[in-house]
């Protein structure tokens, strides 16, 4: 049998008048003593079911491939300094478990007043592809499989499509007269696609105009690599493979840690060297002084005077994304000027 609701009335009586108001049997307009148990159950079921699901977590133990701290970490802008610190902890525990080196790791903040651009001289670039392999051992990049952040295309002469380029190209010595050629990695994008696509956003654009990714909330998806245009993202198909003694042990959060199987990776500008006022690998390796990077915010640096004084333009301007990749010729022709060239491809200094 229900109780009848017992709601007060002004006076203090109950609705049906019989004098009782002051016994109040629900704890709101609509409930009765048989409802409120059978809901308080219910919620209490509720919790000892979540509880339960829960309690495997207590019998996992770390592996390299997994870890509970990782598990339930927090996103990267949810993350304090307390937290912060137990996530550096744990990957530098593993990277020395993993390649018996004890890493420098730290999570390095953009700095203020900085957006950085990259401008790249195609009449100086040679092809020899030792930005390829500069990037691959400052960033920490598997090399079985191999995975590679700059592509370079040699680039038949009259045009800009890169359609018409070639990747795979093997010369004894380059560049070829026929040729020149461009390199290509993540533009950096002021409008980014592959943002916009991430269902978990483990990737964002950083204040200085860097595009990173979290490789702790990557759920390996792949919508951004086909968002991209320029072909710049790298999936971690099998478990990335570095030999110990060629790990680089100065490593960011949100850079070159060492990553995972089913993760995105690319290129983020060496932000654990340019945060910090260096130059990227690739461009300190480069012979010829093609490639130009900095802060376009300074009107003293050399990539804002690029801009201001060179013809320079950037691939696929169709589709929006703005990139801070910039591309550019002088009116010189290395093959004709005695830049160097003859140089072998590959990582050899």
């Amino acid at each position: 049998m229900r109780l009848p609701v017992m709601n007060k009335s002004s006076k203090g009586e109950s609705q049906d008048g019989c004098g009782c108001g002051t016994r109040d049997y629900a704890t709101r307009p609509g409930m009765t003593r048989r409802s409120f148990l059978r809901r308080g159950t219910a919620a209490t079921g509720a919790v000892a079911a979540i509880a339960a699901s829960l309690s495997p977590l207590r019998e996992l133990t770390d592996t390299d491939e997994f870890s509970v701290s990782k598990f339930i970490q927090k996103h990267y802008k949810e993350m304090d300094g307390k937290d912060m610190a137990a996530a550096l902890e744990r990957i530098s525990k593993q990277v020395e478990k993993r390649y018996e080196v004890r890493p420098n790791i730290r999570d390095i903040k953009p700095m203020d007043g900085v957006e950085f651009v990259y401008a790249l001289n195609l009449t100086r670039c040679i092809g020899c592809r030792k930005c390829v392999h500069a990037c691959v051992d400052e960033n920490n990049q598997s090399r079985s499989p191999e995975i590679q952040y700059i592509r370079v295309l040699e680039m038949p002469r009259g045009t800009t499509d890169i359609e018409q380029g070639n990747h795979h190209y093997e010369r004894a010595t380059v560049p070829s007269e026929d040729h020149y050629y461009m390199p290509i990695q993540c533009h950096q994008c002021a409008n980014p696609p592959c943002v916009k696509v991430c269902p978990v956003e483990a990737t964002w654009q950083e204040p200085d105009g860097i595009t990173v990714i979290d490789y702790d909330w990557c759920i390996g998806c792949r919508y951004c690599e086909a968002a991209c245009p320029y072909w710049a993202r790298r999936f971690n198909f099998s478990k990335p493979s570095i030999p110990k003694d060629k790990i680089n042990p100065d490593m960011s959060y949100l850079s070159n840690r060492p990553r995972e199987k089913g993760v995105m990776e690319k290129c983020h500008f060496c932000l654990h060297r340019t945060r910090e006022g260096k130059m990227p690998a690739c461009l300190e390796v480069c012979p010829t002084g093609a490639r130009k990077f900095g802060n376009v915010l300074d009107p003293n640096s050399e990539v804002r005077k690029i801009l201001e004084s060179k013809r320079v333009f950037v691939l696929k301007q169709e589709v929006g994304t703005l990139p801070r990749f910039f591309y550019y010729f002088d009116e010189r022709d290395p093959i004709n000027e005695k830049v160097p060239t003859g140089e072998p491809m590959g990582g050899e200094a």
